[in-house]
């Protein structure tokens, strides 16, 4: 049974704030949790139903389980129609990349993305593409809110995200950056190489002028019908695409 302060601290997740101070997440579902409890991140308490417990028998010892009624669940869950387990877990400690952590890959790079859907589907697209490192402005929506976790599917479980001052991030970046911009070379004719920073803007604004200032390539994603823009996340899964199909060659 939980106790009025556990539905406090759980239902407190919701929010940026909370979050930071208790240095914790929710993860939904037990196939997210699956993937998180198979990853470095350290799963702090999985809280459960009655019928999911034979398969949690399989997970670490270490983790520890509270089992809890439905009705429990629906107290702490985001969720309408909530899973079958939550799980707590620890938001990781990152003192950012290393110039060694950027080398020979890619790494996205999103200036100001706001809305957690596209968030969370940008995620689970770099985690499709073997994408691992995303670098974000202080102002992109919480990796670890709970509508960002949920559309990752998981995929956040093997990310490495920081939050960082994408002026200075970039300024001293010792590869190539390119930005998707809207006057550029097309990208299906740009020789992205092996390794660089992709740089994705803000839904309404795109990427800022004194970012874009800190680009190399300008690339442009060639418009053949008459949509006046594409989603950030459609352009961003585009992006994937091209430079994983390209380096990989």
């Amino acid at each position: 049974m939980l106790s009025k302060s556990q539905i406090s601290l759980l239902t407190s997740l919701q929010h940026k704030k909370f979050r930071r101070e208790s240095g914790l997440f929710l993860v939904e579902g037990y196939k997210s949790i699956i993937e998180f409890a198979n990853s470095p991140y350290c799963i702090q308490t999985i809280y459960h139903t009655p019928g999911i417990a034979p398969k949690l028998l399989n997970l670490s010892r270490k983790i520890n389980f509270q089992e809890i009624s439905l009705n429990e669940l629906q107290k702490i869950s985001v969720l309408k129609n909530p899973a079958d387990a939550i799980a707590a877990v620890n938001i990781p400690e990152w003192a950012g990349f290393s110039d060694q952590d950027l080398k020979n890959k890619f790494t996205l790079v999103l200036d100001g993305v706001q809305d957690p859907g596209n968030m969370g589907t940008i995620i689970r697209t770099a985690d499709w593409f073997g994408i691992t490192n995303l670098v974000c402005s202080e102002d992109t929506v919480d990796a670890y809110n709970p509508k960002v976790v949920q559309a990752t599917m998981g995929s956040l479980a093997r990310m490495n995200i920081s939050y960082t001052d994408l002026k200075e991030f970039l300024r001293s970046a010792k590869l190539p950056v390119y930005g998707a911009l809207l006057n550029g070379q097309s990208i299906y004719k740009t020789n992205f190489g092996t390794e660089g920073l992709v740089v994705m803007g803000n839904e309404g604004n795109g990427i800022r002028p004194e970012i874009e200032a800190l680009i190399s390539n300008a690339v442009t994603i060639p418009r053949i019908g008459g949509a006046e823009s594409l989603n950030v996340a459609i352009a961003t899964a585009i992006f994937c695409s091209e430079v994983a199909g390209k380096s990989a060659k």
